[in-house]
């Protein structure tokens, strides 16, 4: 399923080319944002210019992959509406791994790749001193923090059992996690900061690896080996996702269609 919704939307190469294109503009103004702030403070929560550009791009690159991959279960609350999950049921196949290969928008790689290429150009200024151990934090930031809004994706796709139609209030965390992962913790109050990092935790996504990639102090609190642990906090996530994935499918009942 998967491999022909790729090719449904590389066989037309202009179009595809001009939609891949059009992606790269979230990135363009997410970038100019950060310029805004920047040109305003010489700092903001401890973080240059720089170093909050890597926050940003990590940050955005985690998002996009996730967002290629399991962002088509925001169309879950239609599902349920007009009966149509009822036909994923009937397949002899996880219901999950259909969903998420129902559809597979590959104009976000757009994205992707201006995120890539950010990270590297902002890398390369920064002067860190690398190690093979920075390396694998790099690739492993960037895994981890695509599973974490993977699973917050499948999270919010399980409230919708319950809400049937909110959506709006679901994408609030998902989107708003991303948002917040894109900028330093420690600018926000004490309420929101324990909401993306315990409970929504963005913070593991960019943040807290940067702070470790560069050798910089982490909050108040926290170990100086706290960016390792990306992998922890998608572990957590993911189950408290699918415990509640599992227990939406056991909620819901056919629209006898």
């Amino acid at each position: 399923m998967a491999r022909l919704h790729v090719r449904a939307q590389t066989v037309y190469r202009g179009s595809f080319g001009i939609e891949l294109f059009a992606s790269v503009g979230a990135t363009v103004s997410g970038l100019c944002e950060m310029y805004v702030v920047f040109a305003n403070v010489p700092a903001l929560g401890g973080l240059t210019f720089r170093a909050a550009i890597l926050v940003f791009a990590l940050g955005h690159i985690s998002m996009s992959l996730a967002d290629l991959v399991f962002g088509h279960l925001d169309a879950l609350p239609g599902y349920l509406r007009t009966g149509t999950l009822d036909a994923f049921l009937l397949r002899p196949l996880p219901v999950l791994p259909q969903l998420i290969s129902a559809e597979l928008s590959l104009r976000r790689l757009g994205r992707t790749a201006a995120g890539i290429v950010i990270a590297v150009v902002v890398m390369a200024h920064l002067g860190i001193r690398w190690t093979a151990a920075d390396m694998v934090l790099v690739v492993l930031t960037v895994l981890c923090g695509a599973a974490i809004f993977s699973a917050l994706f499948t999270a919010a796709a399980a409230v919708q059992f319950w809400l049937i139609d909110g959506a709006d209030i679901t994408s609030s965390f998902v989107y708003g996690g991303q948002y917040a992962s894109q900028f330093p913790a420690t600018i926000y109050p004490d309420p929101v900061r324990v909401l993306f990092t315990f409970i929504v935790p963005t913070a593991f996504v960019a943040y807290l690896p940067a702070l470790t990639l560069l050798r910089l102090p982490p909050p108040a609190g926290f170990p100086t080996w706290i960016g390792w642990c990306a992998p922890l906090a998608a572990a957590a996530i993911w189950a408290v996702a699918l415990l509640g994935w599992r227990s939406g499918l056991r909620h819901y009942t056919g629209a006898g269609s």
